[in-house]
């Protein structure tokens, strides 16, 4: 049906062009037109009404300003005065008409298009004003339809205003068949082939006969059905796409509609694009195979996890426990239990967290807790104390690091938990797909997402711990262990020094001195306790409560910090700072954008950047292409990018798309080189 409705809608507009330019004969119009005006005497500086009035003759009708699936609508091209210009053209509430399966949207009766001109305050009392339209539409039976054309004029005198009582009701019927604006946003949100939109509106208003009539054209099949879902403050509207769309017809702008409440009233709003929570329920996360599959993504993602860099400074801690295992069953297996309970509750945890604030309006993706300046000031003081520990300068049984970390199976739950914590800041491959669809899948699949994930990073060590063979295979434990524990420190320190630069990115000079100071205290703590150990004394109490009190109060004036202004940093490639409606423009403007999503605490991002796009080779690539770089930095909160993430089912960062003029955007490798990044950008 969509070929048919294609090559009706061109003969339709062929039809019209050629009644525009070719003498017609004299017959009746089927569909009758007149110009009114509310006033005869418009006042300078003011607005004044016009009103296109159609009368339809019995079983004709013409179109909306969406014609549906098939027709044409009205087309006006103003001959106006000079101090006198037309709005746009405000179109009553629509009706729906199936012919041969084809849903249009129609008007039967007479009707009337209400245009505003707007008369400029030079123009003086008396002038007389020539009002000409060359109006074009379209009209139909069931059976037939004609191209017409009408020349409608309308003489008006510059005057006081004045607005007959006639005038006024009948003006006042016109009006009442419009839909009454929206004074809130609504939210729209595009997965797969659905669409869902999110209108807000109270529970007390009486709805019936409820009907969305979306503007924009050749984006909805209109022949599927609208799944509708009342809430207490909003309504949620889910359909399906067209497959034929213009896939750039509507990308992360704003879209018109109306919304039909009741057989005679209705509502005109603006959806931007966002989440829609619930849109999609009963659609492919409930579909039994969609969510094995997310899970085997998932799962496959935290395997593919233990190889990313951002796991690397904790590696150390589970080598040193594997090689500990030794031909110990029992051990092995209850140790590795150990860690991978405290790897899948940390995921879950951090999971159900993400989807908690999410469901409290808060715009945040996976790794969330990087963007707050007191997580990372906790983070950044216990890289300190793993760095001192594993370097041997203190024993902490309760913390269990170091020589201690496989006595009992508590030290190895802490372990698996620091590993899933750690390794947060990177999405992988398969990673994407799994934790975009838990961030709108119902909860419980949702959850079991966030399990599968932190399963397959806990999977190697539960395969070593319970297949003998690969655990034979594993360094037995010996005088090395303690080089390799030292070793470790190294890049436990790395990341202290990566945290400390994170903490200025997001907090500024004032993060930068809690934490300095907060590092100092550190010390003196582990200090006053490694002269506890030297004197075989008790640890007391005390240094611990200073400690506390010290970072409850650091925490709060981290809370406080204010990201700098200004982060000098000299790149190959100039980039243009991520914008919605900037890219909207580009892409307007048919230019060749890549843009790419980062984050300062995304070590694969920065890999990809250091390695890749921010290269001297790359610079001369994107300008002798004339490729648009636009830089989209997480790093701190923001909304507008976590919403672009959302858009693309991402839930975190990195995240890399191509847009090229006339084609559909590509999503690229999250794992970058120059060769890479070249075949994807080939014009």
């Amino acid at each position: 049906m969509t070929i048919l409705r294609y090559l009706i809608i061109m003969l339709a507009m062929l039809s019209l062009h050629n009644a525009a330019s070719a003498q017609l004969p004299d017959f009746p119009l089927n569909i009758q037109a007149q110009l009114k005006s509310e006033t005869p005497v418009p006042s300078p500086g003011s607005s004044v009404t016009i009103a296109i009035v159609m009368t339809p003759a019995d079983g004709w009708h013409g179109y909306w300003e969406n014609p549906g699936d098939a027709g044409v609508g009205l087309q006006l091209d103003w001959k106006l005065p000079e101090g006198v210009t037309a709005g746009k053209a405000r179109f009553p509430i629509p009706e729906r008409l199936i012919i041969s399966d084809l849903m249009n949207f129609t008007y039967e009766g007479q009707h009337a298009f209400l245009v505003d001109l707007k008369i400029d305050d030079t123009i003086a009392i008396g002038r007389n004003l020539a009002i000409s339209v060359d109006a074009q539409w379209l009209a139909c039976t069931d059976r037939i339809c004609v191209p017409e054309q009408d020349e409608l004029q309308l003489n008006l005198v510059t005057g006081d205003g004045a607005i007959t009582p006639a005038r006024l009701a009948q003006f006042g019927e016109y009006r009442a068949k419009l839909a009454s604006p929206l004074d809130q946003k609504a939210t729209y949100q595009i997965q797969g082939e659905e669409i869902a939109i999110s209108i807000p509106m109270p529970s007390s208003v009486e709805i019936n006969n409820l009907y969305f009539f979306p503007v924009v054209q050749s984006l909805f099949d209109y022949q599927a059905p609208q799944k509708i879902k009342r809430g207490d403050t909003e309504i949620i509207i889910t359909t399906a796409l067209d497959q034929y769309r213009d896939k750039e017809t509507i990308f992360n702008s704003e879209m018109r509609a109306i919304l039909q409440i009741s057989s005679e009233s209705g509502i005109e709003l603006i959806a931007k694009a966002g989440i829609v929570k619930g849109g999609f329920e009963g659609g492919f996360a409930e579909n039994i195979t969609s969510i094995w599959i997310l899970l085997a993504s998932a799962l496959l993602g935290g395997l593919i996890l233990n190889l990313m860099p951002c796991v690397f400074p904790i590696i150390g801690l589970k080598a040193v426990s594997l090689a500990k295992f030794g031909n110990d069953d029992k051990t092995a297996k209850r140790e590795a239990l150990s860690y991978s309970a405290g790897v899948i509750f940390s995921t879950v945890a951090l999971g159900a967290l993400l989807l908690l604030l999410r469901a409290g309006g808060e715009q945040i993706g996976w790794a969330f807790q990087l963007q707050s300046p007191v997580m990372l000031l906790l983070l950044f003081l216990l890289m300190v104390f793993i760095a001192l520990n594993l370097w041997g300068v203190f024993e902490l049984s309760s913390i269990t690091m170091g020589q201690r970390l496989t006595q009992g199976s508590g030290g190895s739950f802490w372990t698996g938990v620091l590993a899933a914590f750690v390794a947060t800041p990177c999405t992988g491959p398969f990673m994407a797909l799994a934790l975009g669809a838990a961030l709108i899948a119902p909860i419980y699949q949702a959850l079991l997402i966030f399990f599968g994930l932190g399963f397959g990073l806990a999977l190697p060590y539960l395969a070593i711990a319970y297949i003998p063979a690969l655990r034979n295979k594993m360094p037995k434990a010996g005088p090395w262990m303690e080089i390799f524990r030292k070793s470790m420190a190294i890049p436990m320190a790395i990341t202290a020094i990566a945290l400390f630069w994170l903490l200025y990115r997001v907090g500024g000079i004032q993060a930068l001195t809690i934490a300095t100071i907060m590092a100092i205290f550190s010390i003196a703590l582990i200090t006053i306790i490694r002269r506890h150990q030297i004197d075989n004394k008790k640890t007391a109490i005390w240094p611990f409560i200073v400690f506390f009190c010290t970072v409850f109060l650091g925490g709060y004036f981290m809370t406080q910090a204010k990201p700098p202004s200004i982060i000098d940093t000299k790149k190959w490639v100039q980039v243009v700072s991520y914008d919605a409606q900037k890219l909207q423009e580009f892409r307007v403007q048919q230019q060749k954008i890549f843009l790419y999503f980062t984050a300062d605490w995304c070590v694969t991002c920065k890999i990809n950047e250091a390695s890749t796009i921010q290269r001297k080779e790359m610079a001369q690539y994107f300008t002798n292409n004339k490729i648009i770089v636009m830089e989209a930095d997480f790093t701190l909160k923001e909304p507008e990018i976590a919403n672009m993430l959302n858009q693309y089912g991402r839930a975190g960062v990195p995240l890399y798309i191509y847009f090229a003029p006339n084609q559909e955007e590509k999503i690229l490798p999250q794992v970058l080189s120059i060769k890479t990044l070249k075949s994807e950008l080939k014009p």
